[in-house]
Formats: structure tokens, sequence, C-alpha cells
């Protein structure tokens, strides 16, 4: 770090690159500066270096020769789902800290391998999870510290869309992505419920996988899309049973003929309270006994803004100034990667146990 500002390195320019990370990285130009761009389609790495670089930012189509680059410290590995785990890798054995974007890895195997390369690597270390900075969350969150729900023992966390497949990238190949809605989406909404439970013990899982709308184009929020090409699946679901006997039920899908869909939503029920969670409506509805009477106590943390955003209280502007500031300060960010790894090791195993027809069990 020189002159006082985190040297980046940006690898994948595509949409979470533009949508999120490289506005967000602008805002906290007292912290960093980017000097590096790096995308297998190298236009798309000079226009972004136009846009968020320093002045002298270079430009790559092979992230391993941006990471021979000494003066970078951090990199944000910001490409399709399989690629995170060998530039993770790579980015540690360079000495890199690292940002990846959700999900870890599109594997059990895969997220190992980036837990042992960053252990050994003594840098810091997030995965891109920023609805956790959203205020309704940090509410909840607060509550689940404090004890007020009781013992969370079943909670049901949504991640469903009613027509609304993303047409753009390579979200529809499994190639590259490892998967559909499951890993796309149902990964916040589950990475939502484990932290507010404080559980990161599985125990097993049991799940199935519909690949079923893949010719239903018609009505499509995003416009409709090639039939040939969408290789994933279109809707999965999952019961999750952990060690210490509490169970969460995920359901995941792009589309789904339902008349109420969440895109991301948490269901928590505890022994002393329930509530209820609409993290795209951002509104909370706490549930209880009073006196005798069951109350609902409605909360709402304002008009919804763009889910990223470009303002400086957007949930990806505080998720990077607050991990900037862990690589400066040498404190944990707020998402724990081994925290991450539970999520993508529970998701593999609905995967699997979609595959096998049968129940997943955990060592």
């Amino acid at each position: 770090m020189k002159n006082g500002k985190l040297k980046i390195g940006i690898i994948g320019c595509g949409g979470i690159a533009n949508q999120k990370h490289l506005p967000a990285l602008k805002e906290a130009s007292e912290l960093c500066e980017m000097i590096a761009f790096c995308d297998l389609v190298e236009e798309r790495a000079v226009e972004a270096a136009k846009e968020y670089g320093a002045a002298d930012a270079k430009v790559y189509d092979d992230y391993r020769k941006l990471l021979e680059d000494e003066s970078i410290d951090v990199v944000h590995v910001l490409t399709p789902n399989v690629s995170h785990c060998p530039i993770t890798v790579a980015a540690f054995e360079a000495g890199k800290h690292v940002m990846c974007e959700k999900p870890m890895a599109d594997t059990t195997e895969a997220a190992q391998l980036m837990i042992n390369a960053w252990k050994k690597s003594g840098k810091k270390f997030t995965i891109g999870y920023q609805n956790r900075f959203k205020p309704e969350v940090q509410s909840l969150h607060n509550s689940c510290e404090k004890e007020e729900l009781g013992n969370i023992y079943y909670a049901r966390a949504s991640a469903v869309r009613r027509r609304a497949v993303p047409t753009w990238g390579v979200f529809q190949d499994k190639a590259q992505q490892g998967g559909g809605p499951l890993i796309d989406i149902g990964t916040h909404a589950l990475d939502l419920t484990l932290w507010m439970m404080n559980n990161y013990q599985p125990l097993s899982v049991s799940g199935t996988a519909f690949y079923k709308m893949a010719d239903q184009t018609q009505g499509n929020m995003f416009g409709p899309w090639d039939p040939k090409t969408f290789d994933v699946e279109d809707s999965a679901f999952g019961m999750i049973k952990m060690k210490n006997g509490a169970t969460i039920y995920l359901e995941a899908s792009w589309i789904l003929n339902v008349t109420a869909p969440k895109e991301i939503g948490i269901t928590l029920c505890g022994t002393k309270a329930g509530v209820e969670m609409d993290v795209i409506k951002r509104e909370l509805i706490y549930n209880k006994e009073h006196s005798g009477i069951l109350t609902e106590e409605h909360l709402s943390a304002g008009s919804t803004i763009n889910y990223f955003g470009s303002r400086l209280n957007s949930p990806g502007s505080v998720e990077a100034r607050q991990w900037l500031l862990a690589v400066i300060n040498d404190t944990q960010p707020l998402v724990n990667p081994e925290q991450a790894f539970v999520v993508t090791k529970i998701l593999d195993g609905i995967y699997k146990s979609a595959r096998i027809g049968k129940e997943v069990c955990f060592e």
C-alpha cells in the first residue's frame, strides 16, 4: 500500500463488477485506487479502466499476468462461479488479499482449496454477500444476537421469482456457473439464514431440482432466452437438518408459478418469537405472544433503493468500505470465509441429493 491507499486489481469486468464493485470502490477512493483490470474480453477491461481506473491503470486478458504485479495489494475476483477457485488460489499464492463474489465456489472441494490457500497465505479473505449490510438485516441480526427470538429451531429461506430469468452473461450455462437459481440467489437467502441462527453445523440435506421450465420464455422480466442453451435447473428445494436438531427449508427459483414470490425472504421461528423478513421490500414482521394475545409488529427500513446502488449507504458500498478497512486495520471482515464455505457445502449437498435421489449426510 503506497500513498495511504490500497492498490486494487479487478479480475472480471462484467455485470457484477459494473453493477456493484466498481462503483462502490470508486466511492471509497480515499481508501483505494484501481490500478489493474482483467477480462477475457479485453474490451470490457479497457472500458472499465477508462471509467474507474487510475490514470495509468493496466489492462490484461490473462489474470496470471495481473497477479505478477507486486504493487497490487487486493484482488477482486468477479468471474463466473467455476473460476472462483483457481483465480482465488493463485491470488493468495501471489500474496494478495482477496474479495471473491458469491458464492465461494461451485463445489465443496473447490471451496476447500480456497480455504486452504487463504490460511496458508496469511492474507484477508471475504465473500461478496452484500445483503448482510442492509439496515433491516443488521437490525434483525442484532435481535438474534440478543436472543430476542429465543432458540431458533426452524427457518425458511426463500429466493423465489415468478418470471425473472437472467438472460445476460452465463447464468444459464452450467459449465461456467455450476447451477442455476440455487447457486445464484438461493445462496443469499441461505447465507442470511445461517448468519441469523449462528449455526454452521449441518448434519444432512435432502434436495430436489427441477428442469421443467426451460421452454417457458413468455412473460420473463428480462425478455426471452434461448431454450437450447438453458441447461441449469429452473427450481431447487432443500431440507437441511442441523446437528443441534434445527431445520431449514430452502427454496430457490427464477421461474415458479406463484403469486407471492420472495426474492430474498427469511422466516425464523424461535421459542420466544418469530420473524419474517423480505430483504427486497426491506420489511420485518415480528410475531409473539403478549399477555395472552398473539401480536405482530411491522417494521420498515424505508423506501426501496437499487439492489446494489451507487450511493454511499447502498449495501455494495458499505460492503466495500468495511472490506477495505478490514485490510487496512487488520481486522476481520463481516463475511467470514469459513461461514461462506458452509453455504457452498450445503448448496453442493442439495445438488448432489437431487442427482442421486436420496439424503446426503455430512461428516
